[in-house]
């Protein structure tokens, strides 16, 4: 049996992660996190640790010397309104941080030398994707580097945190740079949804004809993966041979009015939109694929209609029976 760590097994990305390593009969996955997932996808580990790891001894219960590799998605973090009002900034950086000098340390003492680490695009400068049309997101491109959030300085300290580790220590390091991963058995009423969930909320909380309220200009582009596209690319990092940072996302730029269109469309309702003030990030933002196709011979597909589709039903499901 292959022994594999999940941290963050309990959160969106990670409990469909393990899901899907659990379809190889070879892999036995232990899963640890705060809680197991909240929204109705149970955990599929062989093991799962309710567990903080920010605290070092339980990160060390878990990594053990017969782990073969780490998968290390545990972070603190959430959508605009959690990321961008500069509310939590402290717990951002202290607690994901923490558990990666855990981590790192534990791998060490356990002598466990393969880790892909999760980091973000948001470590991408600020002054690089302010043309929403035309962002620039090229992996050379993170320095000079002005990540436009707490978070994505601590995402960007955290790679080379990981990178250093790979150099100096032997540690084994795959990083992926995640763009706006989406799809269902994620948070979407709590204030740590991100954008697909928060609009697909809203949509089907609407009636046909109703206004709904969405957050800056509307004209802002991102780029959004479906989880089950994630999840293939980790596997498929993994697996390759370059250990330096990957964009792991689709390329398929649109606007945040565009994304509400699309999802009004799914659900067949006419809804009207009312941009507000309210956090935003960067104006545009989407996955160069260009590095990952080249090394990995593979870049994520567009299944942005298929992946809100999904996703819309099944907010949609949660809302109609509250």
């Amino acid at each position: 049996m292959k022994k594999i760590v999940v941290l963050g097994a309990g959160g969106f990305i990670g409990s469909h992660l393990v899901k899907h390593l659990k379809q190889n009969p070879e892999n036995y996955v232990i899963g640890a996190d705060l809680r197991k997932p909240l929204y109705g996808l149970d955990s599929h580990a062989d093991e799962f640790h309710a567990m903080d790891l920010t605290n070092f001894d339980n990160c060390r219960s878990i990594i053990n010397s017969d782990t073969h590799e780490i998968y290390q998605l545990a972070a603190d973090m959430g959508g605009a309104g959690y990321v961008f009002t500069g509310d939590n900034d402290a717990n951002i950086m202290h607690n994901s941080v923490t558990i990666n000098l855990n981590v790192l340390q534990c791998m060490e003492l356990a002598k466990v030398d393969k880790v892909l680490y999760t980091s973000s695009a948001c470590i991408y400068p600020e002054h690089n994707q302010m043309d929403p049309d035309n962002p620039v997101c090229t992996e050379a491109s993170a320095y000079p580097a002005n990540p436009d959030s707490e978070y994505g300085w601590e995402k960007l300290f955290s790679e080379r945190l990981y990178k250093a580790f790979a150099k100096n220590r032997g540690i084994d390091v795959r990083i992926a740079r995640l763009h706006n991963v989406f799809g269902p058995y994620g948070s979407w009423n709590n204030g740590k949804e991100k954008a697909p969930a928060a609009l697909c909320r809203k949509v089907a909380e609407a009636k046909s004809g109703d206004t709904i309220d969405v957050w800056g200009p509307g004209t802002q582009t991102r780029s959004f993966l479906y989880v089950d596209e994630c999840v293939q690319g980790f596997e498929r990092i993994m697996e390759g041979s370059y250990n330096s940072p990957l964009n792991l996302g689709s390329a398929r730029m649109i606007s945040i009015n565009g994304l509400v269109e699309l999802i009004a469309g799914i659900a067949g309702k006419e809804i009207k939109i009312n941009n507000i003030p309210g956090p935003v990030g960067v104006n545009g933002r989407t996955s160069d694929n260009t590095l990952i196709q080249e090394q990995l011979g593979w870049a994520p597909q567009d299944n942005l209609e298929y992946g809100i589709t999904q996703t819309y039903q099944w907010i949609n499901s949660l809302v109609n029976s509250a």
